[in-house]
């Protein structure tokens, strides 16, 4: 299977290999920085089912949430979500 985005006129393409071909993903990490604070829970959330928080989505200095999770294909994502003095939405 295969998949690609449109980034600013680039297409971004990606696929996977046969299974016994397979390797599990090791050194780096999928940043998403998201507006909305509501969004980044719902989205950190989302991929930590069947996976697992790494770092709680908590507020920081640099953001009003951030963590990190990996998702249940062994994928680590790095969620920033909201400027730190925005509001925590409910």
């Amino acid at each position: 299977m295969h998949g690609s985005v449109t980034l600013g006129g680039q297409v971004l393409m990606g696929g996977d290999v046969a299974p016994d071909r397979y390797e599990a993903p090791k050194g780096f990490s999928l940043s998403l920085h998201i507006k909305s604070t509501s969004d980044a829970e719902r989205i950190f959330h989302e991929l930590a089912k069947d996976g697992r928080a790494v770092v709680p989505l908590e507020k920081t200095f640099w953001a009003a949430r951030f963590g990190m999770v990996v998702d249940r294909f062994g994928i680590p994502w790095v969620i920033n979500g909201g400027e730190p003095d925005q509001p925590t939405e409910g």
